[in-house]
């Protein structure tokens, strides 16, 4: 008996299963509680900026419950990345407004668009510029030259005319008709052969026309003879005009058919590298 007495009270006795076992298991993959109130704080923060002004909307548009909507709601609002406008609802706050401005001061614009431009000089086999706006001239940020021999006089560093180059014309395609007068009178070109055939300012000012409404702009021969170019204008989140690509080659190489042809190849770039920036396509800007 002793012996058996003694079996039994070294048995362990039998766990009774705990409380919390018998609960729900959280699924497997199921993001970590942190992580979710993140999510939903974005979801909360991207509801609003497509358009939601109150809390219904802005349940209907992320799938949470209105109690959670709130808190986070509150939250953010408490930290200025949402604000409550009277008679409007919900916006973006202020906090969002300086981390906008932040990240795009902090942007490395040639780096950004580098593999942009490697990949259109791959797709082409000629020179690729990227140009900033510099008063009334094209400051050139990259160069990669062409596979056909060509040289041009443009060097990173370097600056060209706004009104007499490709990336000069993309940059001013925003303009106005006195703004796009002056640059003409302020540039001339580079080559002193191109300066026989610049353009009649009633001439300039039809082309420059064209090119606003069409979102491109060409070189004909207007800054070096033989050099052409197709080039288009990079945007950023404001849809504002911050630098201009362009694919350039000699007359041989760029008929006009051709130049046409590689008008939607350099603005299919030019969107990616504003898309890095912010940019999201939207409606035309008129004319």
């Amino acid at each position: 008996m002793w012996s058996t007495m003694r079996t039994r009270k070294a048995s362990p006795a039998k766990a009774a299963p705990a409380k919390a076992d018998r609960g729900r298991q959280p699924e497997a993959g199921a993001a970590p509680s942190g992580t979710q109130t993140l999510m939903r704080g974005l979801a909360v923060v991207q509801a609003v900026a497509a358009g939601a002004r109150d809390l219904r909307d802005i349940c209907a548009r992320i799938g949470v419950a209105r109690s959670t909507t709130h808190r986070l709601a509150s939250c953010l609002v408490q930290e200025r990345y949402l604000r409550i406008l009277p008679g409007y609802g919900y916006s973006l706050g202020p906090r969002l407004i300086e981390l906008g401005f932040q990240a795009r001061e902090e942007i490395p614009l040639a780096a950004l668009a580098r593999p942009h431009l490697d990949a259109l000089a791959s797709a082409t086999g000629d020179t690729i510029h990227l140009a900033v706006r510099d008063g009334a001239e094209a400051l050139y940020l990259e160069k990669i030259p062409g596979k056909k021999g060509l040289e041009m006089r443009s060097r990173v560093g370097h600056r060209m005319p706004l009104a007499v180059t490709g990336v000069g014309k993309a940059l001013l395609l925003d303009g106005d008709a006195a703004e796009w007068r002056a640059m003409l009178r302020a540039g001339s070109p580079v080559a002193p052969q191109a300066a026989g055939k610049a353009l009649t300012e009633a001439r300039f000012l039809s082309r420059m026309r064209e090119y606003a409404q069409a979102g491109y702009a060409f070189d004909l021969e207007d800054n070096e003879p033989s050099i052409r170019c197709v080039a288009a204008p990079v945007r950023d989140a404001a849809r504002a005009i911050v630098a201009a690509i362009s694919v350039s080659s000699t007359a041989p190489y760029m008929p006009l058919e051709r130049m046409r042809e590689l008008v939607p190849v350099v603005q299919s770039v030019a969107q990616a590298v504003s898309s890095e920036l912010g940019w999201r396509p939207g409606e035309p800007r008129a004319a």
